[in-house]
């Protein structure tokens, strides 16, 4: 995975780590979404302090561990969205290294735009995907 134009830093806190030392894998799915608001909020696609105005839900997810993140590691989380459907987009992400840009994590998420409101998946709203599709260029359909 290369050609992110979008990072977010993430500060490796004490309480993210587990016995072992070194930050437990569930951390890492806090990591990817922390990079996904970001994104989101990059893109000004959401700018409220509610998820229920913005409408996404996580239907999918998956992620492949490299090598351990410890304490003082400065990790940086690439996002992008790299396919849009009609009514979800698949998101994927890179934990890197903010020394060497070595790896720790990659994954990928399936986000499905949805209607809080009416409790039910909804096609993706166009402003959405034009947004998008400028700040990525062209992407699989």
């Amino acid at each position: 995975m290369t050609d992110f134009h979008f990072y977010h830093l993430i500060e490796v806190r004490y309480g993210d780590l587990d016995p072992q030392g070194h930050v437990n894998n569930a951390k890492i799915l806090t990591y990817m979404e922390q990079g996904r608001v970001f994104y989101f909020k990059q893109l000004k696609l959401w700018e409220s302090g509610s998820f229920l105005n913005f409408g996404i839900i996580l239907a999918d997810v998956q992620i492949s561990f490299r090598k351990v993140i410890q304490f003082g590691d400065p990790v940086r989380v690439g996002v992008r969205i790299s396919r849009l459907g009609n009514k979800s987009m698949t998101s994927e992400y890179r934990l890197e290294d903010a020394r060497d840009s070595s790896e720790f994590a990659t994954g990928t998420s399936v986000l499905v735009a949805y209607d809080y409101q009416n409790k039910r998946s909804i096609s993706i709203p166009e402003d959405w995907r034009k947004t998008i599709l400028q700040y990525e260029g062209t992407l699989g359909q």
